[in-house]
């Protein structure tokens, strides 16, 4: 492979490249400078200037790669396109006959704005075009000197032209900085820190939080490092930011995006508040299912006063809170939530509360059941015996059913207990629970038991209830309330560990560690870097908005303060091996090792009518092959991986530092083979883009309707002979709604679950890259469009599978069909909203 192939073509620049007199002894090259104008900003200044260096010869003068004169960007062109304006700026580089090819540009602004610059393009001899795709700020020289853009062309660091390496290496050091200081909006430095800002305990000591990361108590993996100084209360949490959280320049999001997803967020509280001033004004609950339907309908005024303005106030940041008392009276209402959409009854149906674990918003916690009755870690027995499940077993005894391995579990029970003592002081009712389900024939799974326990004694003794399913009277409404405990408490994994933990968190040591150790002209670099877009913007988000003390989270999720304790313990069980598909269905037991070498997986589904593990096992192949074919490109053995000191600076630093309190674990990979390299590249994209779009998008269809999948519950299941069974006796429907969080937090919770679920018009899906000439490099080209072609097949094949009648968990009885994995490759313009489908190249939102 020639890594230093060339773009070829007739050139926007000009009619080719000029040569001056031979009295001048002088070449010149052409170059085009794209910038994208904001409101406030006209463009560059007109005395920036530009620069562009060799990459193929140095100047003996100085010993460094030959430097042209300076041009200066002056009357550029403006012209808009697709609500985006760009600013053409046309330049001129007069070199000498010897300049070699060009492989940088340095870019100078001594104005006092910055300006975001998109691309450049160089034509050289011959037509010849270099591309620069650049899409990053450019500051004031004062603040950051010169700015330095690499080509579209990539080297390994033994490859890199000898003109460059200075830069490469002098770029990298840049960008770790010295591990001091608080950072500045113009900084472009990556570093890592704990999790030592959710608190604030300047502001009282309820809203001390504990350090997350570093301990063997809490461990975590790293957040991107902001230097603020320590809080005046506690010298080890960071006082809270007088303006946004730090974060790097080439991370943040485009003003186009933050212009339209704050926008949706103010309308997204605002419809909530409109859901509120709908019926039952002062009632803490809803009184009935019909007017939690009715409030998709509102479109009453809306008066934020009284005690709806302090509510508001409390629950949310300020800056919310002052967008959504000061917003414009109009018009805004949520869809119908899918999972009522068709079928408003449905949620209710017991094949449908097992179809979402198939294939709802939580489909990676369900596993086949080993051992009955099920075992904690600490050989505590389960109270579910023979006798709760054998008779809707299908005439299978309970040996032969664990034998053909159609017993599943949806465990909540170990982990959650520690906690419940603590959490059930704040006014929730919160048990660990255990659910059985039976696989049937046709691939449904019929639950069979369900087991809540909540802390007896101080001896730590367990109180616990098993609970079996009915179809009528007083023991139907009582199965239907147990069902509500479990769905609550996946739901809350769900949000904290299955969404959070497992991909905006781990995700972000990722990508610190790339843009620290690998050069922005490493090919592994330009693989990942479309897999990082406005990742970390969005975790600083959620810092600031929903996981820190006080909140979103901690008022919705009846973890509350101990939400992020809750994640760190699981972070506890956390490997990075196990999150490459295949892995995690062989060890949840929801596939078999496949000897067949003609299988890319080496797995087979336990059973093919699982919407996630089908389409997932699709996705992930489909990455493991286009993974592949690009590492093969510019790996030539096993070797060639051992000695790229970039990629092992940047593999050490992620078990070591961005994954630190995992050091000493032996299920690393040990990243000395084209196979380690190919099966972690493979698992963190997976991660960033499929995995994260299963658990994410679908939020609003499942969540939007509480009553489906809320995040608390107020009342435990009633007991015989007590007071609660008494008013439960009384209207079930009544007991069951006041079961779950008060009208408020409810409402709020679909605001949430609307944001979280939206997509934004400028996202960038799986086979698609924000330019398609990021990279000077045919065979990179050819196995790209590979990729996109296996992944429009996949659409083919999923929208074949929603239809057909056979695979029931596809739609279920809400007629959903399951799009999650739909990787939607069309390329429509301006797409956006809740849509149920498509897979973000990143963790965008």
């Amino acid at each position: 492979m020639q890594q230093q192939q060339h773009h070829q073509g007739r050139s926007r620049l000009g009619d080719g490249s000029s040569t001056s007199s031979p009295q001048s002894r002088q070449s010149i090259i052409k170059g085009e400078i794209v910038i994208v104008q904001s409101d406030k900003q006209s463009g560059s200044g007109r005395s920036t200037s530009v620069q562009i260096y060799s990459c193929t010869e140095v100047d003996p003068k100085t010993g460094k790669c030959k430097l042209s004169e300076q041009a200066y960007l002056k009357c550029g062109k403006t012209r808009t396109s697709n609500g985006e304006r760009n600013r053409t700026y046309h330049v001129q580089f007069h070199v000498e006959p010897n300049f070699g090819t060009p492989g940088a540009l340095v870019i100078r602004n001594p104005k006092n704005i910055r300006f975001f610059l998109k691309s450049a393009a160089l034509q050289i001899q011959n037509s010849q075009i270099i591309q620069f795709d650049c899409y990053s700020w450019v500051y004031p020289f004062k603040k950051t000197n010169n700015r330095i853009f690499f080509s579209n062309i990539k080297y390994l660091p033994c490859q890199t032209p000898q003109g460059l390496m200075k830069l490469r290496k002098e770029e990298l050091s840049s960008l770790r900085g010295n591990g001091s200081g608080e950072r500045k909006e113009w900084d472009r430095i990556y570093d890592y820190d704990y999790y030592n800002d959710l608190g604030d305990p300047d502001k009282g000591p309820e809203h001390k939080r504990p350090v997350l990361g570093g301990s063997a108590l809490h461990p975590y993996p790293r957040r991107g490092r902001t230097g603020r100084s320590p809080s005046n209360e506690d010298p080890l949490t960071e006082s809270w930011p007088t303006v946004d959280i730090y974060v790097p320049p080439d991370e943040r999001f485009s003003p186009k995006k933050k212009s339209e997803l704050g926008e949706f967020i103010s309308n997204s509280t605002q419809a909530a508040l409109h859901f509120l001033n709908h019926e039952g004004k002062g009632s803490e609950h809803f009184e009935s299912f019909d007017v939690i339907q009715a409030m998709f309908s509102a479109k009453e005024s809306l008066v934020i006063e009284g005690t709806l303005k302090e509510k508001l106030k409390a629950m949310v940041p300020n800056k919310l809170y002052k967008d959504s008392t000061h917003a414009s009276k109009k018009t805004f209402k949520f869809p119908f939530p899918q999972i009522v959409a068709e079928n408003e009854f449905a949620w209710k149906d017991d094949e449908e509360f097992g179809r979402q674990m198939l294939a709802g918003v939580n489909p990676a916690r369900i596993r086949s059941l080993k051992t009955f009755p099920p075992q904690s870690k600490h050989g505590a027995v389960s109270s579910i015996k023979a006798s709760h499940i054998k008779r809707n077993l299908d005439g299978l005894t309970v040996a032969q059913a664990m034998d053909n391995r159609r017993i599943f579990i949806l465990d909540h029970h170990d982990y959650l207990l520690p906690f419940l003592s603590r959490i059930n002081r704040n006014g929730v009712c919160i048990y660990a629970s255990r659910t059985l389900l039976f696989l049937k024939s046709d691939s449904t799974l019929r639950p069979l038991a369900i087991e809540l326990s909540v802390p007896g004694s101080p001896r730590g003794n367990m109180i616990n209830r098993v609970i079996v399913p009915a179809s009528q009277g007083e023991a139907a409404a009582l199965w239907h309330c147990a069902k509500a405990h479990v769905a609550v408490n996946d739901s809350v994994y769900h949000q904290l560990v299955s969404h959070w933990l497992h991909t905006h968190a781990v995700v972000e040591p990722f990508i610190i560690a790339t843009r620290r150790q690998l050069s922005v002209m490493h090919p592994i670099h330009w693989l990942l870097d479309p897999h990082f877009k406005d990742t970390m913007h969005a975790n600083a988000l959620a810092r600031s908005n929903l996981i820190n003390s006080g909140g979103i989270l901690e008022n919705i999720l009846f973890s509350a303060e101990l939400s992020m304790q809750l994640s760190a313990e699981l972070y506890k069980e956390w490997r990075f091996d196990e999150q490459a598909l295949p892995a995690d269905l062989l060890k949840r037991g929801m596939a078999l090792e496949d000897p067949d070498p003609g299988n890319p997986t080496g797995i087979q589904l336990l059973f093919n009518d699982y919407p996630y593990g089908a389409d997932g096992l699709e996705i992930w192949t489909a990455i493991q092959a286009w993974v592949t074919d690009f590492c093969m490109l510019f790996y030539t053995d096993d070797a060639s991986v051992r000695s790229d000191e970039e990629v092992q600076a940047w593999w050490s630093e992620i078990r070591n530092v961005g994954h630190g309190d995992k050091r000493n674990e032996t299920w690393w990979y040990e990243m000395t083979s084209r196979k380690d390299l190919i099966q972690a590249l493979t698992t963190m994209i997976w991660t960033a883009s499929a995995l994260h779009a299963s658990v994410n998008f679908g939020q609003y269809a499942y969540n939007g309707y509480p009553p489906n999948r809320s995040t608390l519950c107020k009342r435990f299941v009633p007991q015989e002979g007590t007071f609660e069974y008494a008013e439960f006796l009384r209207d079930p429907d009544k007991y069951y709604l006041n079961m779950l969080p008060g009208r408020f937090e409810m409402i709020l919770g679909i605001a949430v679950a609307g944001v979280l679920s939206k997509h934004t018009s400028d996202e960038v899906y799986l086979g698609q890259r924000l330019s398609s000439l990021s990279i000077n490099n045919e065979g990179v080209g050819h196995k790209f469009e590979k990729f996109n072609e296996e992944l429009q097949n996949i659409e083919k094949r999923i929208e074949y599978k929603n239809v057909d009648p056979k695979l029931k968990n596809r739609r279920g009885c809400a007629k959903m069909p399951y799009m999650l994995l739909y990787p939607d490759t069309s390329n429509v313009e301006s797409r956006g909203g809740i849509t149920g489908k498509g897979i973000p190249n990143s963790i965008s939102i």
